[in-house]
């Protein structure tokens, strides 16, 4: 029987065409730019340089996810690490402010309600109707979810209760099979994980930030309780 793995690998994809308009992205399924792409070359030459290697990957079914693997494998030299792909790694729905930029949110709902639904816990942003073109049930990858598990918005709680099934029935055995993993997604989402891996409380969790394009290491006891974990400085893109 295989020994537990020591680490996991969390890393929140790159720059997107959506940053360039500070627009909210969401479910919406938005590329990268060459920014993104770049961070996500010099990751995995970080990763590389420190040690590091993959049996799996796992990340959203949204496109900045496997264009953010392809390229940081490719970097390793590693591209044909198996790529798996989840809905449950998506990032946090937004609702109506899927496609608005922070002045549009500010000027239709006002700057505090909008803070308190970017930043909080517990409150949702205004949902998106059921006609709504945006509404995933539109999406032709969500077709075989049940209704009930397409969210129209979500609150960062919401999004952690979606998220942690998929840590604790898929990536948690994975792990203890001695699988070393690389898990990549989005800001929302990987806040709600690290809460969880952390114990904090959601007030401490305002707090966290997910920057883009640095992994996040986090290490375990044969138990796989969390011993520590550590962020792994990468050079800005274009750098030595």
């Amino acid at each position: 029987m295989s020994a537990p793995a020591e680490w996991v690998v969390l890393f929140r994809h790159g720059h997107s065409e959506w940053n360039l308009t500070d627009r909210f992205t969401g479910w919406t399924d938005i590329p990268l730019t060459g920014v993104g792409l770049a961070e996500a070359a010099a990751a995995g030459e970080r990763l590389a340089a420190a040690g590091f290697a993959f049996d799996e990957v796992h990340g959203s079914v949204l496109q900045r996810t496997r264009q953010t693997a392809e390229a940081l494998l490719a970097a390793m030299g590693t591209p044909g690490v198996p790529f798996f792909t989840t809905w449950r790694l998506n990032e946090r729905h937004y609702g109506a402010l899927q496609g608005m930029n922070k002045r549009e949110i500010f000027a239709t709902w006002g700057e505090e309600a909008s803070r308190r639904w970017w930043r909080g816990y517990y409150e949702p942003p205004p949902p998106l109707d059921p006609d709504d073109p945006r509404h995933p049930r539109f999406d032709p990858r969500y077709a075989s979810l049940p209704p009930e598990d397409l969210p129209a918005s979500e609150s960062l709680r919401d999004c952690q209760r979606r998220t942690l099934p998929y840590w604790n029935e898929v990536l948690l055995p994975r792990l203890r099979a001695g699988r070393r993993l690389l898990v990549i997604s989005h800001g929302n989402t990987l806040r709600g994980l690290v809460m969880h891996l952390d114990g904090l409380s959601p007030e401490a969790m305002e707090k966290v930030e997910i920057p883009s394009g640095v992994p996040l290491v986090y290490r375990f006891a044969g138990d796989l309780s969390v011993t520590g974990r550590e962020w792994l400085e990468v050079p800005a893109a274009g750098t030595a």
